[in-house]
């Protein structure tokens, strides 16, 4: 018995570990390559392991980046529930994301910009129209944030965000698999975990 609570300490003491480490296994590439960059760009050393991200496109139009702005706020209000614990506020944040994405000028876009716009599009449906529907549910809730976070991630990194975004990244989420999300602070608030470790993660990009 006493080995068997003795292996489950350690094994407690290894997952709090991996979720603090900023610069775990899977990232140390990543994060030298990017403080190389940020300090050659004239970061503050605090930035130095952040990347600095530029978005895709330069010639947005107005009236889309106008139709974006509210579906992006929309999941950022999605964020914040989901770290406070709120699964009401999420379910709502959802719904309004929802509706948010019918009313997007896709007719405004490039072609390039309808492309990546088209690949996106019906998995932010999706998930914004499960998040809505499970009140209650912060785990299933949670789960479709995450895939919802990867979409609404690469329309960020091509459309920008009308403000500066982090990209973060809790390496505890879904059995140590990990996920992303995108924060307008650089403040850890992790949406996956909530009050349970609300710092875990780390930053790994600024898209600006």
């Amino acid at each position: 018995m006493k080995t068997i609570i003795t292996g489950a300490l350690v094994a407690a003491t290894v997952t709090f570990t991996a979720c603090n480490n900023s610069n775990n296994n899977a990232h140390e590439a990543h994060q030298h390559d990017t403080a190389a960059m940020a300090m050659k760009q004239g970061s503050s050393p605090a930035d130095h392991s952040i990347a600095q991200v530029k978005p895709q496109f330069t010639n947005v139009d107005a009236n889309v980046m106008a139709s974006l702005t509210p579906v992006f706020g929309h999941y950022l209000h999605l964020k914040n529930s989901l770290a406070a614990d709120n699964s009401a506020e999420a379910a709502s944040s959802g719904k309004a994301m929802e509706a948010a994405l019918e009313k997007v000028d896709k007719a405004a876009m490039t072609p390039e910009q309808q492309k990546v716009y088209h690949e996106n599009e019906d998995d932010l449906k999706e998930h914004a129209e499960h998040i809505g529907r499970n009140e209650g549910n912060i785990a299933h809730q949670r789960e479709h944030f995450a895939q919802m976070s990867e979409d609404v991630y690469a329309l960020v990194k091509a459309f920008g965000g009308k403000q500066t975004l982090y990209h973060d990244y809790c390496p505890m989420y879904n059995d140590n698999k990990g996920a992303l999300w995108l924060s307008e602070t650089k403040d850890i608030q992790n949406p996956y975990m909530g009050s349970k470790m609300p710092a875990c993660g780390s930053v790994k990009e600024m898209i600006q």
